[in-house]
């Protein structure tokens, strides 16, 4: 009887799906697959790279606190990120994967409640800007400086989906209508939908809220320098300049508006007078899903069976805290794994 539960124990392989194609989908799937190897586990997606919200990400690792998390638990949402992306980036795949160190200044009309954020000490190098520095921006009279990580999205969705299909992920395009239809062919479904969670989990505290960036060249720039909890922003990067921004809530609108990005180039160009050299590449707008609280959290199991893991409603931090909540969502897989299969070795 034990050498047969033994065997029994070697062939399970259970089977998980991933619902969304954006950064923390990516990111939660590899997470699975690389930290449970004896599951087999599917991505499915309407929408791939060049195509997501994710796409169109700044990318930099610059947070805001959530009310009603934590901060410890935001702590380490964010430290594991962090670690994870500083690991890339000193590695031999950082060109491939487009994640880089950036230095520079968050700048304030007037000090934050909090001087020092609860990362402040995750990122590289925290320090006050001193009165000779804050002269270089009329009008603000604090800032910080450090160095933190910028994550080009666009380059990174396509290195953790090379990364997710070697550890032996599979990647289905396939509009998923509703949770439910997945419940016979998986063991755990976790749903990293973003903005379809309105539908696909019938959350009404989920909302859009609008985005829209230029893109510039203007290789002389180093430095970003974000105003004001990130109302205006100049990301420098590998290939160009982003600069933003617009927070538009429950504005559904995905086309262009020429007002917007005039706004952001008057803007940016009173921060940085060099931008009225630069020359426009292009224009993003995208739907950031946003609610008060990012879900990450295992829903009850169904009478049916089937287990949910949620992780989305990340707003403008998907990339910042991406690998740190699929770390979390990862272990609350093991756990409905371990619920569903008692014997089974995972």
């Amino acid at each position: 009887m034990q050498v047969d539960s033994g065997k029994r124990i070697r062939e399970v392989k259970s089977k998980v799906a991933v619902v969304g194609g954006g950064v923390v989908g990516f990111s939660t799937a590899v997470c699975i697959a690389e930290t449970l190897p004896h599951c087999s586990v599917t991505l499915l997606a309407d929408k791939f790279s060049p195509e997501t919200t994710s796409d169109g990400a700044a990318g930099i690792l610059i947070v805001h606190p959530f009310p009603d998390i934590a901060l410890e638990r935001q702590r380490h949402w964010f430290r594991d990120s962090f670690e994870h992306l500083l690991a890339i980036a000193q590695s031999q795949d950082a060109a491939d994967a487009g994640v880089l160190l950036s230095s520079g200044y968050t700048i304030f009309t007037d000090p934050p409640a909090d001087k020092k954020p609860y990362w402040w000490d995750i990122v590289l190098g925290f320090r006050y800007l001193n009165e000779r520095e804050l002269r270089r921006f009329p009008g603000h009279t604090f800032g910080q400086a450090f160095t933190t990580i910028k994550c080009e999205c666009d380059t990174y969705l396509h290195w953790l989906h090379k990364r997710f299909t070697k550890a032996g992920g599979k990647v289905q395009e396939k509009k998923v209508s509703s949770l439910e239809e997945l419940q016979a062919d998986y063991d755990v479904i976790v749903n990293c939908s973003g903005l379809g969670s309105e539908e696909l989990a019938g959350d009404a505290d989920l909302y859009p809220v609008r985005g829209q960036i230029v893109k510039v060249d203007a290789p002389w720039l180093q430095l970003f320098i974000r105003s004001d909890a990130g109302k205006s922003y100049i990301y420098p990067g590998s290939r160009y300049v982003t600069l933003g921004g617009t927070r538009q809530e429950g504005d559904r609108r995905l086309e262009f508006d020429p007002g917007d990005a005039e706004h952001i180039l008057e803007r940016c160009t009173r921060l940085e007078p060099s931008l009225c050299r630069a020359t426009v590449l292009g224009h993003w707008v995208g739907l950031r899903p946003y609610r008060k609280n990012p879900r990450v959290e295992m829903e009850a199991p169904q009478v049916d069976g089937r287990h949910v893991v949620h992780n989305y409603g990340h707003g403008s931090y998907g990339v910042a805290l991406a690998w740190g909540t699929a770390v979390e969502a990862c272990k609350m897989v093991r756990l409905c794994l371990e619920e569903r299969h008692p014997t089974a070795k995972l």
